[in-house]
């Protein structure tokens, strides 16, 4: 927590814009999962307040995750009881507590750069195709849903056809501007000058958008956006039923199989989710801080006890909400912790004035947060690094936009793990043939996977040739091509083929031959 304060000022400004970002989302996390709304504000703000503290994230926010809906829906829906799938909540916490402290953290350092970097920009392009409908008043699918196939029966493609079929013009106006209002503050007249930097532009696209629509209210109520275009905040009479929104878990559950299952299934999946976001957002950061795992996992655990045992969603970390703190100019977690403390403040004392606002213009930030996730530089500079780099990054992304987040991810490994294999293939064994003398230079790993082509290469060996097997560059040399290059050299005399033997500085590397053994 030391010099939290430093950058008071860039905090106290992003963690208006992840705000705004957050409530909405949050909300319809809750409504997709079917759980209570309030839910969904309570791991908000949990996800915000304490997460931020424990965590040693400089960047990162907190909160429902949409990757969990499925899961938290079908959870639901099986344990029946809402106090019971708050107990799994709990249980999840407490593996992530353990996962944290068994250091699990380490499993995130092993996914690749390029299929990070796809995560960051489907997640770009999700943002555009998702928020597109919200934008011009086709509410039909809630906030926050990244899948594919979505809960109204639609897909994200059918979805933004069918949108057009159902256009406000309202909504388009709110959302225009709103848009305009973020396009024109991000111009150079703006971020040159340091005053008007201190105004986030998210917060005025959200004041247009409000003023907007209140003065259709005033002067052409026909074109005033109904109820089911705006923020749908939870408000209590007073602080009595307030206090009734919260949901406690059941301990009496806890002999339910389901619930153990249930619990292990959220630990496991929101762990991931958190290690993959944590290297997205270390990706965003423009200081470039590493972001330690397994104290992240501690923080998450704790976060997920203490939300289950309030009635809230289970969390994650987020990239969305990462990424539009990043974009917002946040320099440490103080924004991410006073942005769950202005949740708070605000479904306390002003839930009305919130719900004052478009989902039109709220819908634009995301776009634009898209739009700088997804830009056209970032594929041309994967493109430009080969197609070792190109290819999983474009699979990861074309995955992601027709699966989900974590089946996309693991696509995205697997292709990069066949690049991977494919590189140590071909720079495992160099062979070069110069009028009859044969060099084959065997290099770090030789595994059994370059059997073939050693065995191939060996066999067209012609007669009277002269051949070096050069093994000094090589660390390891699988047992079944010492057999092939045994039997090679077995049969060599046959062919009135020459060998010249170049050993290996490793003891472990060493070619067995008959009697005696004939060490590298």
């Amino acid at each position: 927590m030391k010099n939290i304060f430093k950058n008071i000022t860039s905090d106290l400004s992003a963690s208006v814009v992840v705000l705004l970002v957050a409530i909405p989302l949050c909300l319809g996390i809750a409504l997709g999962s079917g759980a209570p709304l309030f839910s969904g504000i309570i791991a908000g703000i949990v996800g915000g307040i304490v997460v931020g503290i424990a965590s040693g994230s400089s960047l990162s926010v907190s909160g429902p995750a949409a990757g969990l809906t499925v899961i938290v829906a079908t959870a639901i829906l099986k344990l029946q009881v809402f106090e019971a799938f708050l107990l799994a909540v709990v249980i999840a916490g407490v593996i992530q507590l353990i996962l944290g402290y068994v250091k699990a953290g380490v499993i995130g350092d092993y996914i690749p750069n390029a299929v990070i970097k796809g995560m960051l920009a489907a997640i770009g392009l999700i943002l555009i195709l998702k928020q597109v409908p919200h934008l011009i008043g086709y509410d039909a699918d809630f906030s926050g849903d990244e899948n594919f196939s979505q809960g109204n029966d639609e897909n994200t493609f059918s979805g933004l056809w069918n949108a057009v079929n159902y256009i406000t013009p309202s909504a388009v106006v709110i959302g225009g501007s709103a848009l305009l209002i973020l396009i024109f503050w991000s111009r150079p007249v703006i971020s040159s000058n340091k005053w008007l930097q201190l105004v986030p532009a998210p917060l005025l696209a959200v004041l247009a958008g409000t003023f907007i629509n209140e003065a259709f209210k005033i002067y052409r109520p026909d074109y005033a956006l109904e109820l089911k275009h705006l923020v749908a905040l939870p408000v209590a009479k007073d602080m009595g039923e307030f206090f009734s929104f919260f949901t406690f878990p059941n301990i009496d559950y806890l002999n339910n199989p389901d619930v153990w299952i249930t619990g292990i299934t959220l630990a496991i999946v929101a762990s991931l989710e958190t290690l993959l976001g944590i290297e997205a957002v270390d990706k965003l950061d423009p200081l470039k801080r590493v972001t330690p795992p397994n104290r992240e996992l501690k923080a998450q655990g704790i976060g997920n006890i203490l939300s289950g045992l309030l009635g809230g969603l289970p969390l994650t970390s987020v990239v969305v909400r990462s990424s539009a703190n990043v974009n917002a100019g946040a320099k440490t977690k103080l924004s991410a912790i006073l942005h769950g403390v202005f949740m708070l403040l605000c479904v306390v004392f002003i839930p009305f004035v919130l719900n004052k606002i478009p989902l039109a213009a709220l819908a634009a930030i995301l776009i634009f947060t898209g739009y700088k996730l997804a830009k056209v530089s970032l594929f041309k500079e994967f493109f430009q690094k080969g197609w070792d780099q190109f290819v999983p990054f474009v699979v990861t992304i074309a995955a992601i936009l027709i699966t989900d987040l974590l089946k996309g991810i693991l696509i995205g490994i697997g292709v990069g793990l066949f690049y991977l294999i494919r590189s140590n293939f071909r720079s495992a064994v160099f062979i070069v043939n110069d009028d009859n003398k044969f060099l084959f230079r065997l290099r770090k790993d030789v595994s059994f996977l370059n059997k073939p082509i050693i065995k191939k290469t060996l066999e067209d060996v012609p007669e009277n040739a002269y051949v070096i097997i050069d093994a000094t560059r090589a660390d390891f040399i699988d047992k079944d091509v010492i057999e092939e290059i045994n039997n090679f050299m077995l049969h060599a005399h046959l062919k009135n083929i020459s060998i010249e033997i170049k050993k290996s500085q490793f003891k472990a590397v060493h070619l067995l031959l008959n009697n005696p053994k004939t060490p590298f």
